[in-house]
């Protein structure tokens, strides 16, 4: 009897002549020993390529050295990526689509579902393909991107990471608020989503042309020596900020032949503003578009320094008292008993009537 039973169930699990899969007299829809032999082709496909792939990119990484963000190993590193992804798709597609296989209605559905599925995903992809094609920006560049402040670090087919800086003082209430305010790190690294480029704008500091126009505002008051403030500022900027610059003067002269844009002066200017309060002195000047807070940390403490030294003072907001409304107090009758500890207008010496009296009936 058992022997029976273990010939039955031999002949109803196993391979039948079709090629099915049978598991205690149940045939698995789809899955075959064909099929069980293409897994088996996909499986060690993806292995080999991907260790061909970390070998690849160990030899690269030997040949090129370098920063993480020198453009030679950014754009081996995405190559490889890519040819990794052509070369798995072809492959996958090549073990399971034969030329007996019709797969037009297979593939119809598929790619239906997934455009729905995975729109973010496609977005991504193609973001990604605009942004190496159109040079948005790549690894190292500083930019502001779905409001993230900071320098890209990694740039892949989906997300972009950013190692996130402060804002100025001037933004410092923009969303995401940080805590920094300036233009350095704050230790986050953040990751957003390459079809973020496709909703909002992107700000590049770094391509086309790395420098920065930065102003500082110095308060004075009317009565004090304007020409020599604006002289101590024109001074720090020229000793502290990017003057007479090769390169400056190069990357715009590239930017004008690039882009439609007017001349743009590189030199350090001194611009005035009349408030209610004070003369406001703008001092505008150049800076490569890193290192800013020290380069205004310099020219303030400098402009500070030659403040003191020619006696003039940074203006604040103040207030003048010019006269006082007429004050009237009168004085009910019974105010004495109500208020027995405080004397009364009569019980006051008066100078010019003498000292004062005390009224019949107190002490």
């Amino acid at each position: 009897m058992n022997a029976e039973l273990v010939a039955s169930t031999a002949t109803e699990t196993g391979v039948d002549p079709s090629g099915a899969v049978r598991i205690l007299g149940v045939t698995l829809v789809g899955v075959s020993a064909t099929t069980g032999v293409k897994v088996l082709f996909t499986l060690a496909l993806i292995v080999v390529v991907v260790a061909l792939q970390a070998a690849a990119r160990a030899v690269l990484r030997r040949m090129l050295g370098g920063q993480v963000a020198d453009p030679r190993r950014f754009w081996a590193r995405q190559g490889l990526q890519v040819i990794t992804a052509v070369v798995l798709v072809l492959g996958v597609v090549s073990i399971w689509i034969t030329p007996e296989t019709d797969v037009s209605t297979g593939v119809g559905l598929i790619s239906a579902g997934l455009a729905f599925a995975l729109q973010q995903v496609i977005l991504s992809l193609a973001a990604y393909a605009v942004i190496l094609r159109g040079d948005t920006f790549g690894v190292g560049d500083r930019i502001v991107l779905g409001g993230v402040r900071g320098d890209v670090v990694r740039l892949g087919f989906l997300k972009t990471t950013i190692m996130e800086m402060g804002q100025p003082p001037a933004v410092a209430g923009a969303d995401p608020a940080t805590w920094v305010h300036s233009r350095q790190y704050t230790g986050r690294v953040v990751t957003v989503t390459n079809a973020v480029i496709f909703e909002e704008p992107v700000y590049n500091y770094t391509r086309d042309f790395p420098y920065l126009w930065e102003e500082i505002a110095l308060p004075v008051s009317y009565d004090a020596d304007r020409h020599r403030a604006e002289s101590i500022l024109l001074d720090a900027a020229r000793t502290h900020a990017v003057v007479d610059d090769p390169d400056a003067e190069r990357a715009l002269a590239r930017m004008r032949t690039r882009y439609a844009m007017a001349d743009a002066a590189l030199a350090p200017a001194v611009y005035w503003r009349i408030t209610d309060n004070w003369l406001e002195l703008s001092l505008r000047f150049l800076v490569h578009h890193r290192g800013v807070r020290e380069v205004k940390d310099a020219i303030t403490r400098q402009v500070l320094g030659g403040l003191d030294e020619a006696g003039i003072g940074i203006a604040s907001a103040t207030y003048d008292v010019v006269g006082l409304p007429p004050v009237e107090v009168t004085f009910t009758p019974g105010s004495a008993q109500s208020s027995p500890t405080q004397p009364s207008s009569a019980e006051v010496d008066d100078p010019d009537r003498g000292p004062a009296t005390t009224p019949p009936g107190r002490s």
